[in-house]
């Protein structure tokens, strides 16, 4: 099953030009990296990167990542992924191909707190952010200069428990087909599935904890009276379930007894705006494949 979806902006360094990156998941048997490799060969592919992780060699599933250089890539792809379609059946593979040219559209979600979404906007800005950061949409009017200053349009649409219907049509008119990925930097509304079905695996959150632990409202102060001693953050893909998608990165640092609620929040500001654009990087740059509800993460 192949994903044929490329988004339509174009990076400018000439050495991603020619560059494709495939992911593969199948069941796990002998066989499939020299099939794979073999083929690629036979189009005229150079493998650059490689990676590969099987759940379990006895009958498990099985991940593959590869990055390759194919010469005329504009012209010669659509045929290598017709002619792709003889070993995925084989392997009962389902498989995507992106252009590594081809930037990711990211419509950042945001409410009050600036912090996670500052991080975007500077790696994005200083070039370490390999996508187009196409709009922002917020609940609220506070970011809107400072995001205009980035050359970025900014969409205020207020969300009312008895606007919310409306609230959301707005928004999926505002991404759908502009964007190819969600990115919810702090953003204080709940997504509802029928905005999740336009977007799977496409919406990755922030969630300031370190999951499972301290869910829902005010975790910091949750954690300041268990006398935690370490805190975290954890983005994770949005399912139906509240803050029970597929993790894709986590990171925790040390506290004590010293620090109080404030000082906590602080450092998990830092830890957040981090986790957050690491998993949104590994998404643009096609090194994530889910599988039920875990992530396979080729960093």
């Amino acid at each position: 099953m192949a994903n044929t979806y490329q988004p339509q902006q174009f990076s400018d360094r000439p050495d991603k030009r020619n560059r494709a990156r495939m992911l593969i998941s199948c069941p796990d048997r002998s066989g499939i990296v020299a099939a794979v490799s073999q083929f690629l060969y036979e189009h005229g592919a150079n493998i650059v990167q490689s990676d590969q992780y099987s759940m379990d060699p006895g009958g498990g599933m099985f991940f593959i990542r590869f990055e390759f250089d194919l010469h005329d890539l504009e012209r010669e792809l659509p045929v290598l992924q017709e002619d792709f379609a003889r070993v995925s059946d084989r392997f009962d593979m389902k498989w995507s191909i992106f252009r590594a040219s081809r930037k990711k559209r990211l419509a950042v979600f945001v409410s009050k707190e600036d912090h996670c979404l500052l991080e975007l906007l500077w790696q994005w800005q200083a070039g370490d952010l390999e996508a187009d950061i196409a709009m922002v949409i917020s609940n609220h009017p506070d970011m809107g200069e400072l995001v205009k200053s980035f050359g970025i349009p900014y969409h205020y649409i207020p969300v009312k428990a008895d606007t919310k219907a409306e609230a959301e049509k707005q928004q999926l008119e505002a991404v759908v087909g502009k964007a190819d990925l969600i990115v919810l930097a702090r953003y204080m509304q709940i997504i509802t599935p029928k905005f999740i079905e336009q977007f799977p695996n496409r919406i990755i959150n922030i969630h300031h904890s370190f999951l499972p632990a301290f869910v829902g409202g005010k975790p910091y102060a949750q954690a300041y009276q268990r006398g935690v001693k370490i805190i975290g953050a954890t983005a994770h893909y949005v399912t139906e379930e509240l803050d029970g998608g597929p993790i894709i990165e986590q990171d925790v640092q040390r506290v004590s007894h010293r620090d109080d609620v404030d000082n906590l929040k602080r450092i998990g500001r830092t830890i957040e705006r981090v986790v957050l654009a690491r998993a949104v990087k590994w998404h643009i740059e096609d090194r994530l494949l889910v599988h039920q509800n875990k992530t396979v993460v080729f960093n």
